[in-house]
């Protein structure tokens, strides 16, 4: 028996992964010390950019460094894919799909915009490679990233560690228009029901699932002139029976529904119910979406193990992430000290959870 299998203790059913920018191979290493098994790529704009990601990842950028620059005029090959999931491979590690799409792949489709069809036939061209190379989930979120905040401040947690907070009382003009004139929720709804029609027959042909996120903050109407559609947990029923299809489901962020204030255990029950859930963020907040802070996955609003315990329960058998973690001191900026924590805190919850 290879060695590397008989000292593999990840738990059958639901297990947990990271995002991570680099797929260099002191960053796949270490992942798989840690007994995470996939991984999703985070990719970057051409020239370095993150698409309004506040969450900086430049850690482990050695000679083996591996991104994935990804825009409207430069989508990667099937050959360059597949080469990504080859370097995850040697390490026993499983490229699960792309994280996300950034916002320069798709803010013309979402406004209107001169440039959407472009963005349209690059995000199908993209399915379609992807679906050869054999990645499986293309995370996205509909939001208008880098131009409303996603978080105003920091505060500190348990031993100096510090979390990133948000106040709505700070974001100032929130009310003013942030782009070139006020939306209505309507015209942005058929913008999006729209992209679901041209996209989902795609993503059903090459055989990949796209994963919706939340709006974050939630449950606020509107900052900046731009409503924020994916807010509440009704709009998430809309967005799923808007155009069925099995190729279409959450990226189920824990931390945003329990910025909403709603039960976190009920949500996990009716989207896992509906088989809904591709992956998960399990991370937590204290407080709610005018007021909060991230904190430790041990340490916020809702029970972590109920949640985990619900997940199994309705089946999951997907991947859960940490995405978010406090920064810790003398950490990197990627926090391999606070990921290496949540991780095994997460491992710990799903053996529980799956021994009852």
């Amino acid at each position: 028996m290879d060695q590397s299998d008989s000292r593999d203790r990840t738990p059958p059913g639901p297990r947990v992964g990271f995002r991570t920018n680099t797929l260099s191979d002191e960053r796949l290493q270490y992942v798989r010390q840690l007994g995470v098994s996939d991984v999703f790529v985070n990719p970057t704009e051409p020239g370095g950019g993150t698409g309004g990601d506040i969450f900086a990842d430049e850690s482990d950028r050695t000679e083996t460094d591996r991104r994935l620059p990804l825009g409207p005029d430069d989508v990667p090959s099937v050959e360059y894919l597949e080469s990504l999931v080859a370097a995850c491979a040697a390490h026993d590690v499983r490229l699960a799909g792309i994280h996300t799409l950034g916002y320069n792949c798709y803010g013309d489709i979402k406004f209107g915009r001169p440039g959407a069809e472009k963005q349209l036939e690059s995000i199908k061209t993209l399915l379609r490679n992807m679906g050869e190379a054999g990645l499986p989930v293309l995370g996205y979120q509909w939001n208008p990233r880098g131009v409303v905040p996603m978080r105003t401040g920091t505060v500190p947690l348990r031993g100096d560690a510090e979390g990133t907070s948000f106040e709505l009382s700070d974001v100032e003009d929130a009310g003013d228009p942030a782009l070139d004139r006020e939306y209505t929720e309507a015209e942005l709804w058929e913008n999006y029901e729209g992209f679901l029609r041209e996209v989902l027959p795609v993503a059903e042909e090459a055989g990949v699932t796209l994963a919706l996120h939340p709006i974050d903050p939630p449950n606020i109407e509107s900052i900046g002139g731009i409503p924020r559609l994916f807010r509440n947990v009704e709009s998430f029923r809309r967005a799923m029976d808007a155009v069925p299809s099995d190729n279409h489901g959450l990226k189920l962020c824990l931390g945003c529904f329990s910025e909403m204030g709603v039960s976190v255990v009920d949500v996990v029950r009716e989207f896992g119910e509906r088989g809904d859930v591709v992956f998960v963020h399990f991370r937590d907040v204290e407080g709610t979406a005018e007021s909060f802070n991230e904190t430790f996955v041990d340490c916020g609003n809702y029970d972590e193990f109920e949640v985990m315990r619900t997940l199994i329960d309705t089946g999951f058998d997907g991947i859960v992430i940490p995405d978010h973690v406090p920064e810790m001191r003398d950490d990197t900026d990627w926090g391999h000290r606070a990921r290496g924590f949540t991780a095994g805190y997460l491992r710990g919850l799903l053996k529980g959870a799956i021994a009852e």
